[in-house]
């Protein structure tokens, strides 16, 4: 059964066996699906490119994946720098941001 976009828990449960939810469980732990691994694929793919065009002298550690998931627990510090605020100083506001993707010492 192919699930449809929009399916209700109450309508998978009653359209689908125990054991068919089982077989989709397996399938998952084999081959993973769905927002996560996509934002995974996409940011092994854009650190693909960026080493393709790094300058290993200005840059000598490559990019990873996770230079690229913005929900990746190595980007919780910017929450914390910034508390989400918008500066009112446009140039400030440009400022913090770059600041942002500079190599932290």
């Amino acid at each position: 059964m192919a699930l449809a976009l929009g399916m209700t828990v109450r309508q998978l449960l009653t359209q689908t066996s125990s054991l068919e939810l089982c077989e989709w469980r397996a399938f998952y732990k084999l081959e993973p699906f769905g927002d996560l691994v996509a934002d995974q694929r996409h940011g092994i793919g854009q650190a693909l490119a960026a080493n393709l065009q790094r300058d290993a002298k200005r840059r000598p550690e490559p990019y990873v994946p996770e230079d690229f998931i913005p929900w990746h627990e190595q980007h919780r510090h910017l929450a914390k720098r910034t508390d989400g605020k918008l500066l009112s100083d446009p140039k400030a506001q440009s400022a913090l941001i770059k600041s942002l993707f500079r190599k932290k010492s």
